[in-house]
Order: structure tokens, then C-alpha cells, then sequence
């Protein structure tokens, strides 16, 4: 398998693994061997703990003080997901580093990591679309609605996967040179944002 298929097969297992209990709360057993194989199954079942706190916010009976500490998880959530899709470019950057970049190398527009970042969520919308469209308590109408979205979902996953790939041996051959800008997200850090830094604790 390529670097993409074991990342695929490390997000899905992931995934059928938070799903045996289906819980927000239970704790990360990650079983991976490699410190790579590790953080990718680490930002997979953060994205699916997340994908679930995402949909019991949406709750209309929710209390506003359990609403408000879901969406502190969250926020804390996303700041561990960027951290991590940075240790898995940081690896990139060590790993394809090419003999010679070419002199006519070009810039993507995103890193491999946060491209591969979309397919962890690609892997989350596929699992649960594919649950929606073998319920058996809705009509078929349903059913056919999400199947129809099931088969986008599928051909954009195909589409990514292999383009993926062909970034990563852009990469390696030194036709795509590789920079890592770092998110820098302002809100969470307390000497950046004016809210934290003039209200300290």
C-alpha cells in the first residue's frame, strides 16, 4: 500500500473504532505502532469525536451551559486537529525532501497535510452518509437522496485520494517545492487576542 491507502485504512479504522461505542467521552486508545501511524489516527478520531459534539450542539433542547461547554470542547478540538495536521506536514518536510527542486517547481495551494485533513472528513461524511442510506425507519425517498450523495461523496473521495498521491511524488521529484506556513490562529493564544489579554483571569 502507498502512503494514501494506509492513511485511508488508519482514518476508517479510526472511525469503525470510536463507533463500537459511539461515545464523546470515552478515552483515545490509539493503537498505532509508528509515531506517523499514530498522529494520523489521532487526527482521525479527533475529527469524529468532533463530528459528534457538532451534532449534539445542534440539539434545539439543549441547556445553554451545556451548549456553552461543547463549544469550548470544540474550540479546544480544533486547535488540537491544526496541531496535528502540522506534525503530520512537519513529517512530510523531513521525509520528500528532494536531491534537487527543480527550477521551475510550482507551489500548491494547500500543504499535503491539509489536503489530507479534507480526506479524513471525507472518510467521516462517507461513514455517516452511508449509515443514512440504509436506515430502515425512513422512506425510500430518503434513502435514494442519500445514496445519490453517497456517490458524489465517493467520486470526490476518489478524486482526492489520487490527487493526493500525485502531490506527495510532485513533492518527492521536487516538480512542487513544499512551505509550511504555520496557522498562527490568533483567538486562542491570550497575548494575542484583545478579549483574553485585557480580561486576564
Amino acid at each position: 500500500m502507498n502512503f494514501i491507502e494506509q492513511t485511508i485504512s488508519i482514518f476508517n479504522k479510526a472511525i469503525n473504532d470510536y463507533h463500537v461505542l459511539d461515545n464523546v467521552d470515552q478515552q483515545l486508545n490509539n493503537p498505532e505502532d509508528s509515531p506517523i501511524r499514530k498522529t494520523l489516527y489521532h487526527k482521525c478520531w479527533i475529527d469524529t469525536v468532533q463530528w459528534h459534539l457538532e451534532d449534539i450542539i445542534r440539539d434545539p433542547n439543549i441547556l445553554p451551559e451545556n451548549a456553552l461547554i461543547i463549544k469550548r470542547r470544540i474550540d479546544a478540538s480544533n486547535q488540537e486537529r491544526t496541531d496535528l495536521v502540522e506534525r503530520i506536514d512537519d513529517y512530510f518536510l523531513s521525509e520528500l525532501e528532494p536531491k534537487q527542486v527543480k527550477g521551475n517547481a510550482r507551489l500548491n495551494t494547500e500543504s499535503p497535510a491539509w489536503a489530507i485533513d479534507r480526506l479524513s472528513i471525507l472518510c467521516l461524511k462517507i461513514y455517516h452518509m452511508t449509515e443514512e442510506s440504509q436506515r430502515i425507519d425512513v422512506d425510500d425517498t430518503h434513502r435514494r437522496r442519500c445514496q445519490a450523495k453517497l456517490d458524489v461523496l465517493l467520486e470526490q473521495f476518489s478524486d482526492l485520494s489520487e490527487s493526493i498521491s500525485q502531490l506527495l511524488d510532485e513533492i518527492k521529484t521536487g516538480d512542487v517545492v513544499m512551505k509550511l506556513y504555520r496557522q498562527m490562529k490568533m483567538y486562542n493564544d491570550p497575548s494575542l487576542n484583545p478579549v483574553l489579554y485585557k480580561n486576564p483571569k
